[in-house]
């Protein structure tokens, strides 16, 4: 299974934080966000990553390239890491840099994350460890912000937007999931589609997933609503998370 890193944003609504540098490598408990999604995925037994960058990319590969990890049995590794650039990441949004890791990964295993996710590396562990596609969700009180999952009675997905009723919603999505070789080779079939023949550059991976939903491609939920898991959109967050984090994490 390889690792797929979304590291492109450009994260706006944390300025002045991100006017010198990506948010995947702001810190949160003395370590970044991108050491900690990079340390959580080698966790789950992952040692091959594909990272897609866009703004600051330099600053994103020098980091990783002098990165060290530790494997699933605390031994020390080097990660195998390419990248691929989203060279027109202020004018598209995540669902082009999934479109440029899929042109290379279609048709095998992997784990996709957002680079600036801030959780506890077994919600990582729990859906790699899925045999089929699966994806972390948490359930809390729910707004117009979050990505709403909706299911029916086998946990599998029926919808998944920001659009979705929150009566319906029983939770939000992590950003964590697990595709299968099968998904993957349909994914990046209904993503050509929609990006070359359609044009639909700047709007979330997720609406691909919901159109994969009535073509027989969903992902089980995954529940890790036990485990921590912060959203760091502003600057007070980032305060608000580091005072909140278990001890474990730090």
């Amino acid at each position: 299974m390889i690792g797929v890193i979304l590291a492109a944003g450009m994260a706006k609504r944390l300025r002045p934080l991100t006017d010198t540098k990506p948010k995947c490598l702001l810190e949160v408990g003395g370590k970044t966000l991108l050491q900690r999604t990079v340390d959580a995925m080698a966790s789950a037994g992952i040692s091959e990553f594909l990272v897609v960058t866009g703004y600051r990319a330099n600053m994103i590969r020098d980091f990783l390239d002098n990165l060290g990890l530790l494997d699933i049995l605390g031994n020390p590794r080097s990660p195998r890491i390419s990248y691929i650039d989203n060279p027109d990441y202020e004018h598209n949004n995540n669902i082009f840099s999934l479109w440029l890791a899929m042109q290379k990964l279609h048709g095998q295993e992997v784990l996709l994350m957002d680079s600036d996710i801030l959780c506890d590396p077994e919600a990582v562990r729990r859906v790699a460890r899925q045999e089929c596609s699966a994806l972390a969700m948490q359930r809390h009180e729910l707004g117009e912000e979050e990505m709403k999952i909706v299911v029916d009675a086998d946990f599998n997905i029926t919808e998944i937007s920001k659009t979705c009723r929150v009566e319906d919603a029983v939770g939000e999505s992590v950003g964590i999931e697990k595709m299968t070789s099968e998904y993957t080779e349909a994914i990046y079939q209904e993503l050509r589609q929609m990006i070359l023949d359609e044009g639909l550059i700047d709007i979330f991976y997720e609406r691909a997933f919901e159109r994969l939903i009535p073509q027989g491609h969903t992902f089980k939920v995954v529940d890790t609503t036990d485990l921590f898991s912060y959203e760091l959109d502003t600057p007070e967050d980032f305060q608000k998370a580091t005072a909140s984090m278990p001890r474990n994490l730090i």
